[in-house]
């Protein structure tokens, strides 16, 4: 007896789950909540930007990986109207360093066939011959040779144009991951940093540890000093947090009043050890507003901090260290807590 056949609701559902699940084997990616959405985002067509990117860097011949969605998905999340920009940014580039590899070898190429040219032009003028045709072939050669001489100097002069536009691109993507106010890497430099920092300490097993901090009661601050004295306040936080910032520690403005540090090769122990100095060192300052002579008060940051590799997935490592900020805020602010273990 036959199976009854599944109603065309249940039917479409299935096939979306196959068409998605088709997408993650396809391209290796990990089976994790936030490849299966941006996989059903592409799939689906919920996003449509999203969808199309991935359709051109397809057809482009380059692969899919889980940094890719997660850098590409991020700018266009943002509101700020600049990741259409980055996007284009990414592919332009991608496009330039395939086109100065070809113009680098095809100049190579070229100055060797001038070379082998030149000699030969040479070797014929030398012919001892009273017939036109030896001085036909000469002109014609050497006229050759000017052609040749030409396409190389295109190509040289191509060559530092795109390097010049490769560069104008670096400064370009450079300024788009740059907190005007702040001055320091904004979100979507740090989920760049996060994802390849992730990646590497895996393969290392070095630890990797994150902290989400927030200003105490910032909204006091702009409802009674005004929006420019609360800029100047998130600017001098700011300052301070970049103090600790080396190679090994990553600090970042994720939005509003709330800035992210990643410290690699730092246990959990240790980590929390930095972001308290920090802590302590904001608390201790007595800020006044330049502008009205009023002090602000003491300035105080809340922070919650997880060992990344603690969870199965670097999303949930940040959610926990989410987490523990609020619990922070609400064990009455200006401490530094650790996030709870992972299941």
């Amino acid at each position: 007896m036959e199976a009854p056949a599944l109603p065309f609701d249940g039917q479409e559902r299935l096939e979306a789950l196959a068409e998605i699940s088709q997408f993650v084997v396809e391209h290796d990616l990990p089976v994790t909540p936030f490849v299966l959405e941006a996989a059903h985002d592409i799939v689906t067509g919920a996003n449509p930007a999203l969808a199309a990117l991935t359709a051109a860097r397809l057809a482009d011949g380059d692969g899919v990986t889980t940094e890719w969605l997660e850098q590409v998905r991020n700018a266009y999340a943002a509101r700020d109207g600049s990741a259409e920009l980055l996007a284009l940014i990414m592919r332009l580039e991608a496009t330039i360093d395939a086109f100065s590899v070809t113009a680098s070898a095809a100049q190579t190429a070229t100055d060797d066939y001038n070379s082998a040219l030149e000699a030969h032009v040479d070797g014929l003028a030398a012919i001892d011959s009273g017939g036109d045709v030896i001085a036909q072939i000469t002109t014609l050669a050497r006229d050759m040779l000017d052609r040749t001489r030409e396409v190389a100097r295109a190509l040289a002069r191509s060559e530092r144009e795109s390097n010049a536009l490769q560069q104008q691109l670096a400064d370009a993507r450079a300024e788009a991951e740059i907190d005007h106010l702040t001055g320091l890497p904004n979100r979507r430099a740090f989920e760049t940093r996060y994802n390849e920092e992730y990646a590497a300490t895996r393969e290392s097993g070095e630890a990797l540890c994150v902290a989400f901090c927030d200003i105490d009661e910032f909204k006091r601050i702009n409802d009674k000093h005004g929006h420019e004295a609360g800029d100047r306040v998130l600017r001098t936080v700011a300052q301070s947090l970049a103090t600790i910032s080396d190679d090994k520690c990553h600090v970042a403005r994720h939005g509003g009043e709330e800035f992210v540090v990643l410290l690699r090769d730092r246990s959990l122990e240790e980590a929390c050890a930095i972001v308290d100095e920090a802590r302590e060192a904001i608390a201790a300052r007595r800020l006044i507003n330049r502008m009205t002579d009023v002090p602000f008060g003491r300035i105080t940051l809340s922070a919650g901090v997880a060992d990344v590799h603690a969870y199965h997935d670097p999303r949930e490592a940040l959610r926990a260290a989410d987490d523990a900020l609020l619990r922070a805020k609400e064990a009455g602010r200006n401490v530094v807590l650790k996030a709870d273990g992972a299941d």
